[in-house]
């Protein structure tokens, strides 16, 4: 059985592309119904990478192992950058990314806990964390060594729920638990509603071990989620500081980024620009 397991030393430049790979899947898929959350994917494809490909442990072909780390996506519209991991990964077939948001499709622009790599719905926000929190103390119970990475908003932070679940983290003192925190400063109709900053403070004034770092650099991303290896009785908390639509010009630049909807040919388009703006980084 292929499983997957954090090396001693990451090579970044594999991981990037894996990166461009994962953000190449995302735009095919966006331009298959012409609308999609493209530029938060875009905005946490390293994220997804260094987790696929470098430091969780599961195998592809069981998903429901049981020795697996648990990667749980609390904002669920992000979907379109978790079916292109879980295919990058070999969970879900590639080719069955062209149906992503069509009707019957398994891939829909919300995760489904039916599809095989997906550990909880996400489509309410404010509660992935909670469940998080769940997990963990289920696997201690089980005396497993898993693993649980959790991605939230900073949007989420809004919600009393996110705090009660970071509250109940340290209080029972689940150092096998990641919070992934993505900092992209957008919601639905703009800029995040409410001030949340210092972010990494307040996380670290609930009993997280905390660390900020640029959520787009690769290496800062690996060395991040090695940090959180430590099993020190603390929580980990990892404040992501994302570009939405990173990679392609006119999405970062784009005061309505959150969801994206054009016509196909302006999709081929975003999807040259990227490529230009690849190539230009190679």
């Amino acid at each position: 059985m292929l499983r997957n397991s954090p090396p001693d030393s990451a090579d970044i430049g594999a991981l990037e592309r894996k990166a461009t790979r994962l953000r190449r899947h995302m735009l095919t898929m966006a331009r298959g119904q012409g609308q999609g959350y493209i530029g938060q994917g875009l905005g946490i494809a390293d994220m997804l990478a260094a987790l696929y490909f470098h430091e969780l442990r599961y195998d592809p072909h069981s998903p429901a192992w049981s020795d697996r780390d648990r990667f749980l996506l609390s904002t669920g519209h992000y979907s379109i950058a978790l079916w292109a991991a879980l295919a990058e990964a070999g969970i879900i077939p590639v080719e069955e990314l062209i149906t992503y948001g069509a009707d019957n499709s398994r891939l829909e622009m919300s995760t489904l806990d039916t599809t095989p790599g997906v550990e909880v719905i996400g489509g309410s926000l404010g509660h992935g964390l909670g469940q998080g929190v769940g997990q963990a103390l289920g696997l201690r119970v089980d005396r497993s060594d898993a693993r649980v990475f959790v991605e939230l908003s900073d949007g989420e932070m809004q919600e009393g729920s996110t705090w009660e679940a970071a509250m109940s983290a340290s209080h029972f003192r689940l150092d096998g638990l990641v919070a992934l925190v993505d900092c992209n400063g957008i919601q639905a109709d703009g800029p995040v509603v409410l001030d949340m900053e210092p972010v990494a403070d307040k996380w670290r004034a609930f009993g997280w071990q905390t660390s900020e770092i640029d959520g787009n650099d690769m290496r800062m991303m690996v060395g991040a989620l090695a940090d959180a290896r430590n099993r020190n009785g603390k929580p980990k908390a990892i404040v992501l500081r994302t570009l939405p639509g990173k990679g392609v010009p006119r999405i970062e630049t784009s005061e309505k980024s959150h969801f994206f909807r054009i016509d196909v040919a302006q999709w081929d388009g975003i999807i040259a620009e990227f490529e230009k703006t690849m190539g230009a980084a190679q």
